[in-house]
């Protein structure tokens, strides 16, 4: 199976789980943009809670790393249910689309903020260098695509899509605090459980956005 084909059937997989929420929440009335802003409020708690870590939490310990990595996963549910909800529900907009974008980005910004500031402040200083990294590569996927479109030009290549980039940062986070909180005497710094992944966003999320400009090249050329 190509890595398009497990994607795919990890998607529909988490659709059919989250399927009966989504019924629930179209029938009590829920509209799209509400579950929107509810993944864009438990982000900012995630990055709440890495900040509080920062400020608060002793050197050395990443239990609010593994909680912020949950948050972040949990919120991430709710990027999927909203363009669940929209569809099934018969509720899809332009506005929407809008708005889910953007709210998207502030979620995006805010957690890689939460990030940066918890290894900034227990100084790991290149770790939050390479967070910063994965941050700018993953607004510049989304925002080579927007203009894309803009332009007329489907551009939807590429391998760090949102998706990718939540599951490997808020995987990272868990895996981190886990390792801390069971390894008795850890071989390595547990930081790295979270470094690396982070390190992964960095490069392919960057690779990504440069091929999709690559993409774009040729359809013009060959328009």
């Amino acid at each position: 199976m190509s890595f398009k084909e497990v994607r795919d059937w990890l998607q529909q997989t988490i659709y059919k789980i989250i399927g009966p929420t989504v019924h629930g929440m179209i029938k009590v009335g829920i509209t799209p943009n509400v579950v929107t802003a509810t993944g864009l409020v438990l982000n900012i708690v995630a990055a709440a809670v890495l900040i509080y870590g920062g400020f608060y939490g002793k050197d050395g310990d990443f239990s609010y790393v593994g909680w912020g990595g949950a948050i972040i996963l949990f919120a991430g549910l709710f990027d999927m249910m909203d363009g669940q909800v929209a569809r099934i529900g018969g509720m899809k907009s332009t506005f929407g689309a809008l708005f889910d974008s953007v709210l998207d980005r502030y979620s995006e910004l805010i957690t890689f903020f939460g990030i940066c500031y918890y290894l900034n402040l227990h100084h790991y200083f290149w770790g939050s260098i390479i967070a910063f990294i994965a941050l700018i590569g993953s607004l510049m996927v989304s925002y080579v695509r927007a203009r894309a479109e803009g332009l007329g030009i489907e551009c939807k290549v590429g391998l760090m899509q949102r998706p990718e980039r939540v599951v490997l940062t808020s995987l990272g986070a868990i895996c981190c605090g886990l390792y801390y909180h069971f390894a008795k005497e850890p071989a390595f710094d547990p930081v790295y459980v979270l470094i690396v992944p982070l390190l992964i966003v960095a490069i392919f999320s960057n690779i990504t956005a440069f091929g999709r400009l690559r993409h774009c090249h040729k359809v013009m050329k060959n328009a």
